[in-house]
């Protein structure tokens, strides 16, 4: 919610560099729609604030995070910080006159599900066919409604299942399906 408020603010004063916001792939399908819907350019990266850290410098950009609340705003500082973050959504209520419900009424957040499934091969159920007819069947269900999101686990033997979808339900219903194939 809070990349998605202050990308906002940042474009609506033309101080999003390059109208652009940097997050990672597990982002919420809610960041992507509202990012669109408001012009601003969405650019993502794997998993991890390195990742969005380097692309920023990379290119230019001054605002990216994580969904896990890595936030960086790059014109103050290369790193994270919660509490600078918390300050910087604060100012945005205080100049806008608005609280947070009315500031993120226009933004939905998808519910989302990530699993950790135990595996010996990461690789080889990655490159199963029939995981990944799977996969692209629930992707299709899911149209642009949804998402679901399959990788590896960078320090675990573990793949990573998330679905987003537009109810709870939904993404339960598509994470069991999916584990049912796992070994």
């Amino acid at each position: 919610i809070i990349l998605a408020i202050i990308s906002k603010y940042l474009e609506e004063k033309n101080r999003l560099n390059k109208n652009t916001l940097v997050a990672t792939v597990m982002s919420n399908l809610g960041l992507t729609k509202y990012s669109k819907d408001n012009n601003i350019n969405l650019e993502q990266t794997k998993v991890g604030d390195r990742y969005v850290l380097e692309n920023m410098l990379k290119n230019g950009y001054n605002l990216g995070g994580e969904q896990s609340g890595h936030i960086i705003f790059k014109d103050y500082q290369n790193t994270g910080d919660g509490l600078f973050s918390a300050l910087q959504l604060l100012s945005v209520m205080l100049e806008e006159n608005k609280s947070l419900k009315q500031l993120s009424e226009d933004l939905f957040i998808y519910p989302q599900l990530l699993v950790n499934m135990p595996v010996k091969d990461k690789q080889t159920v990655l490159e199963d066919q029939e995981v990944n007819a799977l996969i692209q069947k629930i992707g299709d269900e899911l149209g642009n409604n949804g998402r679901i999101l399959v990788r590896p686990s960078g320090t675990e033997p573990l793949l990573r299942v998330m679905v987003e979808a537009e109810t709870d339900e939904l993404c339960h219903k598509y994470v069991y399906q999916v584990s049912l194939l796992f070994p």
